[in-house]
Formats: C-alpha cells, structure tokens, sequence
C-alpha cells in the first residue's frame, strides 16, 4: 500500500520495478535502509530479482471502481442482513415465506409497516404476482409485534442505506461499461469461460489486465492469483500444501466463478 504513491510518482520518468520483499532475504544481523538497497541493487544485477505486475494506469483505474464496485454490494448485504434481523426480533418472517426480503411486495409491505400499518391481513393483501398464492402463509408469518419507535428509525435508515448502496453500484456499472466499451470483444471471449458472467469477466480484467503476455504460462497467473496448492516438501516429508498469498480480489472472483459451473453442473 505505502509503495503507491511513490511509484506512481516515478513512473512516468522512468522505468520502475516493484519487488516483492519475501523474494529478497538479507542476512540477519546488522541491517538498515542503505544496506538493504545495497543488497537489492546486487541482486538486480545478478538477475535474481524479477518485478512485480503493476498494471498499466487504465487498467488501475477500471480496478479501482471494479474493487469499490464490490464492497458497495457487500455493505448493501450487511445492510439487508441487519434488516432482516430487526424484522426477526419483531417475529415478523416474511423471509420464510417470500425468497426476497426486499422484492417489490416486501418493500411494499416494510413501507406499509413504517406507516403505521399493523393488521397481518392488510399486509399481506399488498402481495405481487406469484406471491399471492401465498397469502394465507404470508399472514402467519407477518402476524408479529409492530415495529417500536427505535425499530422504525432503524428500518429507515437501513433502506436508505440499502437505496444509497443501489444507486452506487448502477452508476459504477455504467462507469465500468464506458471504460470497457473498446474491448467489448475481450468481455466476451471472457465471459465464454465457465461459470463467468459479466460482472466477473469485469473484475478478471480489471485485476490481470489485458496482456497476458506478463504471464509465461497460465500456470504463472494461477500462482500469482493464489489459487494452485503450495509445494514445501523436504526429506520425502511434504510440510505444507498451503497456497501462497495472492491477489485476494482475484482469487475470491475465480472461486465463485467455479462454484457457479459447479453449481450448474449439479443442477443437469
């Protein structure tokens, strides 16, 4: 994190590496600053060094909104998740009965409980489309307490919250789309990968970059992203098959993309 001003000062006057510091173990012992660059500098000229991927300033862009694009979701989750809870602690499980706490009948009946609305049948009247066939459930799971006076400044606050998250992400999809636009052809040969739609096709580029030619192989990328199994052996004794720490953003993108063709799969 603290190397990115400074790279991104530099770079423009000249070519920058940034190396990865477990690939550079000094001797233990008498160690400061210029000795560790002496180091480094010996290193580098012996070839024993190699930089690190720093995607190009476009690419970093795209990342930056793609990254900010998926914590807005996660917090709109935690938002949902802390509604539903102020509906639960009211016995009140409209979750139990539609699939979607905040589909267009249960936001209908939430704004229906914020207006003071509290008879379960009137409630549960305000049902959509397929939901109606479950009315009968819908009152039982809507005959609680009504909402206190705390619980329904929570609730509002938690919509507006839920509305603000919804409204950023709709404006980082059309961001994301126009940055995209030239490599509309790319976004779809990535997309033709199991299990990735367009959301994460987004975030493979945004976090790989276009030029795979940084990669040999695409063995490179998987150890790079974190996602093949380590290998410590000695001795025939194997000591740890544990991954090594990779771009987090990525791998968490490659495994859900596997459990959507896994998830697929299954369903056939």
């Amino acid at each position: 994190m603290y190397w990115k001003p400074v790279y991104y000062m530099l770079e423009d006057s000249f070519e920058c590496w940034l190396l990865n510091a477990q690939h550079m173990h000094n001797v233990p012992g008498r160690k400061t600053d210029v000795i560790d660059a002496a180091w480094i500098a010996q290193l580098l000229e012996h070839g024993l060094v190699r930089p690190s991927f720093v995607p190009p300033k476009p690419i970093r862009a795209l990342r930056d909104l793609t990254r900010h694009r998926r914590t807005t979701i996660e917090d709109r989750t935690r938002a949902v998740q802390r509604l539903e809870k102020v509906m639960q602690d009211c016995g009140i499980k409209l979750t139990s009965v539609a699939s979607e706490l905040l589909g267009k009948s249960g936001r209908a009946m939430i704004e229906a409980m914020l207006a003071g609305e509290e008879d379960p049948e009137v409630l549960a009247d305000l049902a959509r489309r397929r939901l109606r066939v479950k009315i009968p459930q819908l009152r039982e799971a809507l005959a609680g307490r009504p909402l206190a006076d705390h619980q329904k400044l929570l609730v509002r606050q938690l919509l507006a919250q839920i509305d603000l998250c919804e409204g950023a992400v709709a404006e980082l999809d059309r961001r994301v789309e126009v940055m995209l636009a030239p490599f509309v052809e790319l976004v779809g040969r990535v997309m033709t990968i199991p299990g990735v739609g367009r959301r994460t096709a987004e975030c493979l580029i945004a976090e790989a970059g276009m030029d795979m030619g940084r990669f040999p192989t695409a063995a490179h990328l998987a150890s790079w992203a974190g996602i093949c199994p380590g290998n410590h052996a000695s001795g025939g004794t194997v000591r740890s098959g544990r991954s090594r720490q990779g771009s987090t953003w990525l791998r968490t993108a490659l495994t859900e993309a596997a459990w959507a063709w896994l998830g697929r799969e299954l369903a056939r």
